[in-house]
């Protein structure tokens, strides 16, 4: 595997963890949104990870057993999970229903700090692993002067 692959696989990791705290964000900032335009209560977002080999062109294919388990993540869907709303009696609320009960997106806030504190470790990490492959790079050139 070349610098150039090691770079990319983690590109491809940055990119995927960058719309995991997006979707994370969002659920915490909308965590008591009883109302939205779909309407209903606001739902939780998950982000769907998928990977594909990390070669493009077909020699790259042939490079060799070493590259065939280099694999570049990806965001392939962002899903509303189907928890069901949690309920709370509230009578003088707008969006309260005839029982004066009032939907609340079933989020836990803890889950998605807890969710957000491993996507910070997993962008940290392949922060790490690019600043690693440069400098290797910065040391195989100054071998060749």
């Amino acid at each position: 595997m070349d610098l150039l692959t090691t770079l990319k696989i983690s590109a491809s990791g940055l990119s995927a963890q960058k719309k995991r705290m997006a979707a994370i964000s969002s659920n915490i900032a909308n965590a008591q949104v009883s109302e939205t335009v779909e309407g209903g209560p606001y739902r939780r977002k998950e982000v769907v990870f998928g990977s594909e080999p990390a070669r493009e062109k077909f020699s790259d294919i042939l490079e060799g057993e070493i590259d065939s388990l280099a694999q570049k993540v990806h965001a392939t869907d962002v899903i509303s999970t189907n928890r069901p709303p949690i309920l709370k009696y509230e009578p003088s609320h707008k969006n309260a229903d005839e029982n004066g009960m009032v939907a609340y997106p079933n989020i836990n806030v803890m889950e998605e700090m807890a969710n957000m504190i491993s996507a910070s470790r997993a962008y940290e990490a392949n922060i790490n692993v690019m600043n690693t492959t440069k400098s290797m790079a910065l040391k195989a050139m100054e071998i060749g002067r």
